[in-house]
């Protein structure tokens, strides 16, 4: 389950099983199996990274970026903010048509080439940021 902000990975897993336990059949055995309980976590669009992130963008693609809140399963993001009190930018080039990880997945090489393009410039202005 994609997590959104103020919700716990714990609390969510419970509830789902409740629910489903309260629904299935008496023949059926509802088990739920937890993965890894990554949390949800948002970046502001007013944080230096993202405006780092933004301005390279506007760079190589012409174009102000737009925020989505774009779901993910990447634990380790919620850790860096817990443990480090650092917030991540996560840069994605991908379209939505791109259907990422389903079995007509594509990846168009003009996103491949401005995504590599573009990470020098996030390094360049996050660092002019931080000076």
């Amino acid at each position: 389950m994609r997590l959104v902000p103020n919700q716990k990975s714990e609390e969510i897993s419970d509830l789902f099983q409740k629910y489903f336990e309260s629904i299935a059949p008496k023949s059926v055995t509802v088990k739920v199996s937890r993965h890894h309980g990554g949390e949800a976590v948002v970046t502001p669009t007013d944080s230096v990274p993202y405006m780092a992130a933004a301005k390279a963008i506007k760079t190589t693609f012409g174009k102000d970026p737009i925020p989505t809140r774009g779901g993910g399963s990447i634990p380790i993001v919620a850790l860096f903010e817990s443990v480090l009190g650092l917030k991540t930018v996560l840069l994605g080039f991908g379209l939505d048509n791109d259907n990422i990880h389903s079995p007509n997945e594509k990846y168009d090489l003009f996103n491949y080439y401005k995504g590599i393009e573009t990470i020098p410039y996030f390094h360049k202005y996050f660092a002019e940021s931080k000076a």
